[in-house]
C-alpha cells in the first residue's frame, strides 16, 4: 500500500488530486493538511512514501519546506505542484532537492505518471525544464539577476512586481512588514534596482507575473 501526503490550503484542490490518485493508485492511503507547517508535523509523525505539496500556501511555502523534509527523511520525494509556470520554478524546486515540478492544469493527464515516477527515486521533469537546465550548463554566467534571489526573495520580487503592498506581502506570508521591507531591500541591491516601479517593470519583461 503507498501513503500519500497531500498538502494545499484549498479543500476543493485536496479533493480533486485525492480523486485522482485513488483512480491511479486504488489501495493507497491518502492524508492531507493545510500547511507547511502541518505537513511537517505528519511527516515526522509516520512515514510516508511521497509527498505532494502546493507550491504557495500561508506561511511557509511548499518550496521552501523542501529542505527540513529532506532532513528528516533524505529518501522521501517531495512533488511539487502549481498554478506558476514552471519556467520560475522547477529549476529550484529540484535544487532544493523536490523530486519534480507539476503545473496543476496538467494534473488530471500527468499527476498519476509524475507520481509512478518519483517513487521509482527519478525525477519527474518536462522536456522543456530539461531543456532550461541543459542551457544553465553552458550559460550559467548568463543567467537572470533573479536567480540570484533566495526563494523566497523571489516570492517577494513576484509580489512587489504585481502591486502589492508591503503590509499585503506581510499578511499573506505571515511574516512582520520589517522583515517584508528586509527582503525588498535585499532585492533592489542584488539586482541593482532603485525602486517598485523598476521592480515592476523588470518582472513585466522577465514574464515573471
Amino acid at each position: 500500500m503507498i501513503r500519500i501526503l497531500i498538502a494545499d490550503d484549498h479543500a476543493i484542490v485536496r479533493k480533486g488530486i485525492q480523486q485522482i490518485l485513488s483512480e491511479g493508485f486504488p489501495d493507497s492511503e491518502i492524508g492531507e493538511v493545510a500547511n507547511a507547517e502541518a505537513m511537517i508535523s505528519k511527516i515526522m509523525e509516520s512515514e510516508w512514501d511521497v509527498v505532494i505539496s502546493d507550491l504557495s500556501m500561508p506561511g511557509r511555502s511548499g518550496l521552501e519546506a523542501i529542505p527540513q523534509i529532506k532532513q528528516i527523511n533524505p529518501k522521501l520525494p517531495v512533488l511539487i505542484m502549481s498554478i506558476h509556470s514552471e519556467d520560475h520554478y522547477a529549476i529550484r524546486v529540484l535544487k532544493a532537492g523536490g523530486s519534480g515540478y507539476l503545473s496543476k492544469d496538467l494534473a488530471p493527464d500527468e499527476l498519476v505518471t509524475a507520481v509512478k515516477r518519483v517513487l521509482t527515486g527519478k525525477k519527474y521533469i518536462t522536456a522543456n525544464v530539461a531543456e532550461k537546465l541543459a542551457s544553465m550548463v553552458d550559460k550559467d554566467d548568463d543567467k537572470p539577476l533573479h536567480q540570484m534571489l533566495s526563494d523566497r526573495e523571489f516570492t517577494v520580487l513576484q509580489l512587489l512586481g504585481s502591486g502589492k503592498s508591503l503590509s499585503e506581502i506581510a499578511e499573506s506570508m505571515i511574516l512582520s512588514i520589517n522583515t517584508v521591507s528586509t527582503y525588498r531591500s535585499r532585492i533592489l541591491v542584488k539586482m541593482n534596482l532603485k525602486n517598485n516601479t523598476d521592480i515592476t517593470l523588470y518582472c513585466i519583461e522577465n514574464k515573471l507575473m
